[in-house]
């Protein structure tokens, strides 16, 4: 009777790079959703430019001088929010259709099967990035000229896609089914609504003016803010680095303990055999 074992040395990165590449060819196959999580904060940044732009312009004047300053960090953390959503709706099919369960039979590294679309979502994020920056360039967006400020912004951004890919990844996980696993990205994707990224706290209702002022997404904003802008940095980074670190670790934990509550008895499939789902 022949057993398997866990992967060793190089395995383990081998298997992480199969399941990447199964991602993003399923991310080719269903070019909608990529686009749809492109689309929603380019559409939100051409609403909201347009319609409360020459209202707020005025009023941001020490802000780059335009809405479109102030609007962009807001715009790209809510785009880094609707990517929780397809994060979780790819997972959850999987989980539905049995394709977890099947990775679980086969003789590969268990992590791979969830750090290979986790690496495959930050890069998506990472492109619907670039597409919202050139967006805001073309209309008026005018970002620092310094490149390590630049360097800082994407560090920052790349965090917080690595941060919201693994609650994404639990929630598509914890999930009955793909509507529930969107229904809840939900939250991180319209988050931004109430906190600094369209309108300053303090010229919100009173109702929501300490909520604006003080949940996850407003340090976030403002600390890329403060980069894109050249401006100088002040304590907001500590709590925005912070906040980033405990949704990372939480959604790992999160999805690593669901994933983990089925043991699968490895199998002789081979991991050449994930390429054709």
């Amino acid at each position: 009777m022949t057993t398997h074992s866990e992967p060793t040395h190089a395995e383990p990165l081998r298997d992480v790079l199969t399941m990447l590449r199964r991602d993003l060819r399923h991310s080719l196959r269903n070019p909608m959703m990529t686009l749809s999580g492109i689309g929603t904060p380019v559409i939100m940044m051409l609403i909201f430019v347009g319609m409360f732009g020459h209202i707020m312009s005025p009023q941001l004047g020490g802000v780059a001088g335009s809405y479109v300053a102030y609007l962009t960090p807001g715009v790209i953390l809510m785009g880094l929010g609707a990517g929780v959503a397809t994060t979780a709706i790819n997972l959850n099919v999987d989980k539905s259709e049995g394709v977890i369960t099947r990775f679980r039979t086969m003789a590969i590294s268990r992590t791979s099967v969830l750090t290979g679309p986790a690496i495959g979502s930050v890069i998506r994020s990472l492109a619907s990035v670039t597409v919202v920056l050139l967006v805001a360039t073309a209309l008026g967006f005018r970002g620092t000229t310094n490149p390590l400020r630049w360097l800082a912004a994407y560090g920052l951004i790349a965090l917080v896609a690595v941060a919201f890919t693994w609650l994404g990844t639990a929630f598509g996980l914890l999930a009955s089914s793909p509507a529930t696993a969107n229904s809840m990205a939900l939250i991180p994707q319209f988050l931004p609504l109430l906190s600094s990224g369209f309108v300053p706290p303090d010229q919100m209702p009173a109702g929501m003016r300490w909520f604006g002022a003080h949940q996850p997404f407003t340090p976030l904003i403002e600390t890329l803010r403060d980069i894109v802008t050249g401006r100088p940095l002040d304590s907001a980074w500590l709590y925005a680095v912070g906040w980033c670190l405990v949704i990372w670790a939480g959604g790992f934990l999160w999805a690593r303990r669901i994933y983990n509550r089925e043991q699968g008895a490895p199998a002789a499939p081979s991991v050449g055999q994930l390429m054709s789902h």
